[in-house]
């Protein structure tokens, strides 16, 4: 067990940052808005190429997919995705896509791990897929295994709707300067 990230405020859970901080949700946000413990000048950043907070390090893929950040910190990060439009042609979800979520939502964690003037690049990924999921939304979870000065490790579990696991993966980034 490892205690909350240092840059969490105190009472306030890992992964969230506090009201009115800088990369979080604001005060008239929808209910659903992300919980993002981003620093500002990371979404400033995205926000210079157009893209959306909800999928920022997804990029033109991670729309495609529908991908959606829903909590991201350097140690935890959550998002969501949709089985429809992301099946193999028997109707399931298909593994790629499934990679795909986790890449994202590892790569998210890493590059907040990076921290300001680093970005991080994957470089090894492992997915085992355990069962199908045909419809609803799929949701990866992405824990911080290692977070190293030139490498982080990322598991990455994705269940279904019932909270069954579909696929366990495993991200290793390399971190470098920009």
């Amino acid at each position: 067990m490892t205690d909350a990230a240092p840059d969490t405020a105190p009472g306030t859970a890992p992964g969230t940052a506090p009201e009115g901080a800088p990369g979080s949700a604001p005060d008239n946000a929808p209910d659903n808005a992300p919980v993002l413990n981003v620093p500002q000048d990371v979404l400033d950043h995205f926000a210079k190429l157009g893209v959306s907070p909800q999928t920022f390090s997804g990029g033109h893929l991670g729309e495609k997919l529908g991908i959606r950040i829903v909590e991201a910190s350097g140690d935890r990060v959550v998002g969501t995705m949709p089985v429809e439009g992301n099946q193999q042609p028997y109707g399931l979800l298909h593994g790629g896509a499934s990679a795909a979520l986790a890449e994202t939502l590892g790569s998210i964690g890493a590059m907040l791990h990076a921290g300001p003037g680093r970005y991080a690049v994957g470089v090894d990924l492992n997915a085992t897929h355990h069962r199908s999921a045909t419809s609803g939304l799929v949701t990866g979870v992405a824990t911080a295994v290692f977070k190293g000065r030139t490498a982080a490790t990322y598991e990455i579990v994705i269940t279904d709707d019932t909270g069954k696991r579909v696929t366990s993966c495993r991200l290793t980034c390399m971190l470098r300067d920009l």
